[in-house]
């Protein structure tokens, strides 16, 4: 239960046949949950798995709920931040106030994810310098989220590693096995395939047949502790409100 004042925080998923798509997101919503007692958290998804967003908010407003911050469980602005969302939250119900928080990248903590996830893999911070890393994504059609995952592999590249591509599953080009061919070429000791996905499923599969060239493949971020520390600075962040500019 919230404490008094505190928005309900609903997690969006996008939803999937795959079972181990569920899985993970309720996973991640209880580690969630373990982080913040205090933040009554629920679970709706797009598509696939039930409840829906939509039942889950008039659930809520049935039992007397009046403050919902939405989140999409989400890694880039696309097509499901941008129209999916908002075309149903702007069905709530009316007695509802609902905020639509940022998706969740980019951000420090989901870099620091990613390393975890590739050293449970099996590299170890030593490897760095000497090992290219895929930064595999699903891939959108979206031109800002391509865009932001090319930033995000520049900017982990500066962080030590030999180098670092993105790649799509879907969508954009490179694909998986392009990008590690390229980190061959270029002369990395091994290579490395980070899938910049939340949780298994179809695309997440190509990734990892794309990834049978790399010497190592990361576990997908899934419900990592920095994963679920990003979803409580974005409810966090929609809650506050923002002071309006002071004009002088």
């Amino acid at each position: 239960m919230s404490a008094p004042g505190r928005p309900v925080l609903l997690v969006i998923a996008h939803g999937s046949r795959d079972p181990r798509h569920a899985a993970t997101v309720h996973a991640l919503v209880r580690r969630v949950r373990a982080l913040r007692p205090d933040v009554r958290v629920e679970t709706g998804f797009l598509d696939f798995n039930v409840p829906s967003v939509r039942g889950v908010l008039e659930s809520l407003e049935t039992g007397g709920v009046r403050d919902v911050v939405a989140l999409p469980l989400l890694l880039t602005r696309a097509f499901h931040a941008k129209a999916d969302i908002p075309a149903v939250l702007a069905d709530a119900p009316p007695r509802l106030r609902v905020r639509q928080a940022e998706v969740l990248g980019p951000s420090p903590l989901l870099l620091a994810a990613l390393e975890r996830r590739l050293y449970e893999a099996g590299l170890a911070p030593a490897d760095k310098s000497s090992t290219g890393v895929v930064l595999a994504s699903a891939g959108s059609s979206d031109p800002e989220a391509s865009a932001v995952i090319a930033d995000i592999a520049r900017e982990w590249r500066h962080t030590g590693w030999c180098a670092v591509r993105p790649a799509f599953a879907s969508a954009s080009l490179p694909r998986t096995e392009d990008a590690v061919r390229q980190l061959r070429e270029l002369g990395c000791a091994r290579v490395a395939v980070a899938p910049y996905v939340l949780a298994p499923g179809f695309l997440p599969d190509r990734i990892a047949r794309g990834a049978a060239g790399a010497d190592v493949l990361a576990d997908v971020l899934g419900p990592s502790p920095e994963v679920a520390r990003v979803l409580l600075e974005r409810y966090d962040a929609a809650r506050v409100p923002v002071p309006a500019a002071v004009v002088t």
